[in-house]
């Protein structure tokens, strides 16, 4: 492992947008490897990644190996899972991953708002921490480092990564949600909340706050761009930890997720998309 970049020998599990951006980022310092689950999803993974490459300088695609045998992780020094906001999931595929990964490896995961000593102890796996990037990857300078005590002796490394990938780190609590989504849902959600009781539109809640907070993206084409199913699964999440009511997902993204309004990954949200 160097101690300049953190890892000389990456690997990220999972296909979506998280990880195939934090592949091409990856790019940059060292040869990557991707897992994804199928043959179909490989395919479409290695596509996006090349795509994200072009747009960021110094990454190489050429240093993307995609794979779906978790054993050609075996000589990697981290790799991070980075697949669906799920508990099960996520402890199932972690347990894979220490399982195919040298003694040595450090393993970390990109969970939004599960706890990091809740995944590791559902796959009996206490060396794992959390490497909380930002969608998208690409763009998004911060990264929120989760360390438990399992897994202190990853923080040099981990913090040395970040920065050799140009990103800021910032060590964060184990609580859901981090800091970022801890304070930023119930915002998003009580501009829900508004629409619900106001009846004003999408795009007026939205242009109050960027023209009068400075957001540069308002609060409902943040869902959208985050996912409304994503959202909910985050909110869930923190209310099941904090108990708190400002965490709660509002009715309407509830019967938003059942008309399959998820926002642009679904055409249609708060705003409609083509």
């Amino acid at each position: 492992m160097s101690e300049r970049q953190g890892y000389e020998s990456p690997g990220i599990a999972g296909s979506g947008a998280i990880a195939t951006g934090l592949a091409a980022v990856s790019t940059t310092t060292a040869e990557t490897i991707l897992l994804a689950r199928s043959e179909a999803s490989a395919w479409r993974a290695e596509e996006k990644v090349v795509a994200a490459c072009a747009k960021i300088e110094g990454a190489e695609p050429s240093r993307l190996r995609v794979t779906t045998d978790p054993k050609d992780l075996a000589d990697c020094d981290v790799v991070v899972e980075a697949i669906v906001e799920e508990l099960d999931a996520k402890a199932e595929l972690v347990k894979t991953l220490d399982a195919s990964v040298g003694p040595k490896a450090d393993l970390a995961t990109t969970t939004s708002s599960l706890g990091i000593g809740d995944i590791a102890a559902k796959a009996g796996v206490p060396r794992l921490y959390g490497l909380h990037v930002f969608n998208p990857v690409p763009r998004m300078a911060l990264v929120e480092v989760c360390l438990p005590d399992g897994a202190a002796a990853a923080r040099e490394r981990a913090m040395a990564w970040c920065a050799a990938l140009g990103k800021t780190a910032v060590e964060v609590p184990d609580q859901a949600g981090f800091v970022v989504n801890r304070l930023l849902f119930p915002y998003l959600f009580d501009a829900v909340r508004m629409v619900e009781r106001t009846g004003m539109e999408p795009g007026e809640v939205d242009a109050c706050m960027k023209l009068g907070a400075g957001h540069p993206m308002g609060p409902l084409a943040l869902l959208d761009f985050v996912g409304l199913d994503v959202a909910e699964a985050i909110g869930d999440a923190l209310f099941a930890d904090s108990a708190d009511p400002a965490h709660r997902p509002p009715g309407l993204i509830v019967e938003m997720i059942g008309q399959e309004k998820l926002g642009r990954k679904s055409g249609a949200g708060f705003y409609s998309y083509d």
